[in-house]
């Protein structure tokens, strides 16, 4: 028996690229013939087994699936067996341990010419990198954050020298001017921060509203 393609992530050996910068993968494939599921050894793992610790079946994978998740896992499995695919779904199970996965399972038609005789698979824990890209983006956030906030304690610092003001006040100038022009506040710091420390360019620095 052949197929007309070999399945991405095939258990013969995968390109490195399709590891998702090296998440976990497990693999399936379902022949209709015998009904049974044959695992990869990564796809055991992703569930917390062992090979020969339990039958794979969707019996056994759905009270791993969260409960919202079921009703979709099954249609979605009875669809590409169906009419095959490429297709995906994003599914959450949890593991032996109860500890949770973000999955990504693609699926599509395994070929005997062009004869479908069954169903492969590939499941990818994206929880890793979800995780990973989360923490990245809080903690870019954190120093953009921080950068906006010293500009603010700068712009201040300048106003309150320039035109003999107090903190507060200072800080309602610039808010004010945030509302009326529909930009951040930031924003406006930086340009105060900018006007008063670069260089003049001619006989004379355009000057800020504020200053």
């Amino acid at each position: 028996m052949t197929s007309n393609s070999t399945p991405p992530g095939s258990m013969a050996g995968r390109d490195p690229q399709d590891e998702f910068l090296d998440c976990p993968t497990g693999l399936v494939e379902y022949y209709f013939a015998d009904g049974e599921f044959r695992w990869s050894d990564g796809l055991y793992a992703i569930y917390g087994y062992g090979r020969g610790e339990v039958v794979p079946s969707m019996e056994m994978v759905l009270p791993h699936v969260e409960p919202e998740d079921r009703a979709a896992v099954q249609a979605y499995w009875e669809r590409v067996a169906a009419v095959g695919g490429p297709t995906s779904i994003y599914v959450s199970i949890r593991d032996r341990k109860d500890q949770q996965h973000k999955l990504l399972f693609s699926a599509d038609y395994l070929l005997d010419g062009t004869t479908p005789v069954g169903v492969w698979g590939v499941v990818v824990d994206l929880t890793q990198s979800i995780h990973t890209d989360r923490h990245q983006l809080a903690t870019e956030a954190v120093a953009a954050s921080a950068i906006h906030r010293a500009a603010i304690e700068q712009a201040k610092g300048i106003l309150m020298g320039r035109a003999g003001i107090d903190a507060d006040r200072a800080y309602e100038l610039m808010s004010k001017m945030s509302q009326d022009t529909n930009r951040k506040v930031h924003a406006i710091a930086h340009e105060i921060i900018e006007r008063t420390t670069a260089p003049a360019k001619g006989a004379k620095a355009e000057r800020h509203p504020l200053l």
